[in-house]
């Protein structure tokens, strides 16, 4: 398409991404400059120099939620981006309060890593973006809402198993707070057993 055109000449699609907003923010990663980008009817915030975005949390969740957002993020790339070379972990301040982003791997399974600033959005490397709503779009949040479903069982499970422990040794004091068994918690049950 020509730079300022808002249809594609060839199918008569609205453009997609069109650039040059008001907000004007630096680049956390590169120190470069981000400027405000449309996304389909999504606006978020690209960096010039190392295509980095910063997406605010209402958006962000909108992204995540909708699937005709999900769709223009999609139609940007023709292919998922490239893998990128390990890098050095860097901890990166929030473009909105200036403060230290969180490291969140999205979904606790979809590998892709990004920064997060509880209440003020987040922060993703090029190509972060497309790899998140490709994983929602396979089902990436369904399977991470069974898996916690199912450690949520499972820690119950061990509660009560613990639970009935102490119900058959009541002169055994366990701490039931634990996730695990502390040394502490072993010595008493062996001490327990010595004596019976």
């Amino acid at each position: 398409m020509f730079e300022g055109s808002a249809y594609c000449p060839h199918c008569g699609s609205r453009r997609a991404r069109t650039s040059g907003g008001p907000q004007t923010a630096r680049c956390p990663a590169c120190l470069g400059t981000m400027s405000e980008v449309q996304v389909g009817d999504t606006a978020l915030m690209e960096c010039d120099r190392c295509r980095a975005m910063w997406i605010d949390a209402k958006t962000f969740e909108h992204i995540c939620a909708d699937r005709a957002a999900q769709a223009a993020v999609l139609h940007q790339w023709s292919k998922p981006p490239e893998a990128k070379a390990a890098a050095d972990v860097r901890y990166r301040k929030c473009v909105a309060c200036g403060k230290m982003m969180n490291r969140i791997n999205f979904g606790k399974l979809s590998g892709t890593v990004v920064d997060v600033c509880k209440g003020h959005g987040t922060f993703l490397d090029a190509g972060e973006l497309h790899l998140i709503v490709t994983f929602i779009q396979q089902g990436g949040l369904d399977r991470a809402r069974d898996r916690q479903i199912q450690e949520l069982k499972e820690e119950q499970e061990r509660l009560n198993a613990m639970q009935s422990r102490r119900e058959m040794h009541p002169s055994v004091q366990i701490d039931m707070s634990a996730r695990t068994w502390t040394g502490v918690d072993l010595l008493k049950l062996l001490d327990h057993l010595k004596s019976h």
